[in-house]
């Protein structure tokens, strides 16, 4: 072995004793393959839900609906057709036609001589970026204002499924945020209390987070459904179910969050902060936690999917988000119509971001979960 091979090699070795924990689940997430595909979809996903206002061409509510365009065919842009070549994307127009062939259903049918030029940075909408900065420029749409694109098609009442495919996935993903942030605290609460303290307060905490684990989610919000007033505004009903959400899905979190504080709460360094007069809380939030906060973090990237899982599955059942809301659940309610499976199949396009949002963050977490385990090396 040469020199600089060996020099090499020490370097390694130095940089990873060296290296804090956070380095080192990076060092080893990034080997994994499959996880760092999933970590570039689900930054994608979110940066176009966090700019879906400007991404999207139109108002995904019924103000942005297309009257002449009712259930309408994904329109693909292009660049040629039969009567030539363009430089700049268009797509055709539409005529409506009905038949015996089509079940006398109004259908929308491609005229090749009449096109309609996709533009870039169109004026529209006006609408808040980031809930703050007013706009009212679009990445892209049609010259003038008479005629509509509509890459996903549209719905019964005309909306945009483009549209409201962004909006919905930035709305699940709010939902997530905010029912794991409640979660994130409870647990930490909890649990740390809990673990820190432990005796008869322990078991009293471990018999309360048994009892919170075996309330199912579906009929607990049917219960509280029934109480909520019908003027209820949308934003209500977003917040109702984000909390419901986060009160129901701390315990997993907080039994971690115990477990790690019974190990660590007789070492010699929590000994020394309590000989240096330092409160318990003070322990807890400075030492103890700190200790293992990658750990809490891939727990909370774990259990992001289950939430937006359960608000999806809320939505869909109509228990949860209604219209005009836009959301993968109250999306998702459509498609189990006989007429949408028969006729109307790009209903099921939000149905693969749905997909793809949730697997993204799955194989994130189980990538984190591995990279996190100390032992992860050795047992390859």
């Amino acid at each position: 072995m040469s020199a600089k091979t060996m020099k090499s090699l020490q370097q390694d070795k130095e940089t990873y004793f060296t290296a804090s924990q956070s380095q080192l689940i990076w060092a080893r997430f990034k080997k994994q393959r499959a996880a760092m595909i999933a970590a570039g979809v689900l930054v994608f996903i979110i940066v176009i839900g966090i700019l879906a206002p400007a991404l999207s061409p139109y108002d995904p509510t019924i103000a942005g609906r297309d009257r002449d365009y009712l259930n309408g065919a994904p329109q693909i842009p292009q660049f040629c057709d039969k009567n030539g070549c363009s430089l700049r994307p268009f797509i055709h127009g539409v005529e409506r036609t009905r038949s015996a062939e089509t079940n006398f259903r109004w259908v929308e049918e491609p005229n090749e001589d009449i096109r309609h030029y996709i533009a870039f940075f169109v004026e529209g909408s006006e609408f808040d970026l980031f809930g703050v900065i007013p706009m009212d420029t679009h990445l892209f749409g049609l010259q003038g204002d008479e005629k509509m694109i509509h890459l996903f098609g549209t719905d019964s009442a005309g909306k945009d499924i483009f549209s409201r495919t962004l909006h919905a996935m930035f709305t699940s993903l709010q939902i997530g945020t905010l029912g794991v942030l409640i979660s994130f605290v409870l647990a930490l609460i909890i649990g740390g209390v809990s673990g820190y303290y432990g005796g008869r307060l322990d078991s009293v905490i471990q018999m309360v987070t048994d009892a919170v684990r075996t309330i199912p989610a579906i009929p607990l919000v049917m219960s509280v459904a029934a109480f909520v007033p019908t003027e209820w505004t949308s934003e209500q009903r977003f917040f109702m179910i984000a909390i419901i959400l986060g009160l129901i899905g701390w315990p997993t979190l907080a039994r971690r969050v115990r477990t790690h504080l019974l190990t660590e709460r007789n070492q010699e360094y929590v000994l020394a902060a309590q000989l240096c007069g330092a409160s318990s809380p003070h322990i807890i939030r400075r030492h103890l936690l700190p200790s293992f906060t990658s750990y809490i973090i891939v727990d909370l990237v774990i259990s992001f999917p289950y939430m937006v899982l359960t608000e999806t599955g809320l939505s869909f059942i109509g228990l949860g988000l209604k219209d005009p809301v836009n959301s993968l659940g109250v999306m998702l309610q459509n498609v189990t119509k006989a007429d949408v499976l028969l006729n109307y199949q790009w209903y099921f396009i939000p149905v693969l971001f749905f997909v793809a949002l949730v697997m993204a963050f799955v194989f994130v977490g189980d990538g984190l979960r591995d990279a996190a385990d100390p032992y992860s090396d050795s047992k390859k």
